[in-house]
């Protein structure tokens, strides 16, 4: 199965960076891409870097135009697509969303960012109420995908429900900057592959988005990166500097070999693991 994820930074205004990413869609499956995911937030700044109320105006709902008009596309192309927007549920009430559509053009549902940072240019609980709808796996033209968001990442245990709930692979788009973070993206994404035995494709924003913040602007890293069920890198990394659009080929039979060589799911103990789920 062939997949693509993108990479990109803010061009300054909504309407050119949704006509981008109907580019990549396109480009993607005249590369033979049946999947394609864009990183988070794809159609907007990162307006976490600022608490600023102007930003709620890029919030409409799970079946608004931006999610109308790729689900058209997705039917047109015959693609699967993971479109990460910032939902309105009603008025006041916001999302941190990744809609998926089939190559059908149907909408199968959405998944909410679970976990809401509140740090340093990334002010997200200004914008963001808590993910409410659990961890769905969706039975899609590709396989079966999950869905994970950005600071999501670090938490192993959403990784761990999407792999019980039958997941091949897990779609985490990103907007990740340089510091702390740096290591923590070398390492999460493969070690959440292994312990789940799952593909896992995290895009990540990448460039300097001082056209929107000036001074205030970080400067995300791209190295968007797909990940096998042993923890191999499939091909390379993306550009740590450019946009770029990732065509990657996935052996789905690594699933069942990786989950046949090592007995995770057999073995795991789930009534030993008390404080897990302790608040």
């Amino acid at each position: 199965m062939r997949a693509a994820i993108t990479q990109t930074t803010w061009t300054g205004d909504k309407a050119s960076m949704l006509d981008k990413h109907e580019q990549f869609a396109r480009d993607a499956k005249a590369q033979g891409a049946e999947v394609i995911c864009f990183q988070e937030l794809f159609y907007g700044p990162y307006f976490g870097i600022t608490e600023d109320k102007k930003y709620y105006a890029y919030a409409e709902p799970a079946d608004g135009p931006i999610v109308q008009r790729f689900a058209a596309l997705a039917k047109e192309l015959g693609m699967v697509m993971i479109l990460p927007i910032y939902e309105e549920e009603m008025t006041g009430v916001y999302y941190n969303t990744a809609v998926i559509v089939d190559a059908d053009g149907r909408v199968l549902g959405k998944y909410r960012k679970h976990h809401i940072p509140h740090l340093d240019r990334f002010w997200e609980k200004f914008y963001f109420r808590p993910g409410n709808l659990g961890y769905p796996v969706f039975d899609t033209a590709v396989g079966k995908v999950g869905l994970y968001i950005c600071y999501d990442r670090h938490f192993p245990e959403g990784w761990r429900e999407l792999g019980l709930g039958g997941a091949h692979m897990v779609f985490n788009p990103n907007a990740t900057k340089p510091g702390l973070s740096n290591r923590l993206w070398e390492v999460e994404g493969p070690a959440a592959a292994v312990a789940n035995g799952y593909f896992v494709l995290q895009p990540n924003r990448v460039g300097r988005e001082d056209n929107e913040y000036g001074e205030l602007a970080v400067d995300f890293y791209g190295t968007s990166q797909v990940i096998d069920p042993r923890g191999n890198f499939v091909g390379e990394r993306g550009s740590g500097t450019d946009e770029e659009l990732l065509i990657r080929d996935l052996d789905l039979d690594l699933v069942r070999q990786m989950r046949d060589d090592w007995q995770f799911y057999r073995d795991r103990r789930p009534e030993s693991y008390t404080r897990t789920v302790m608040p």
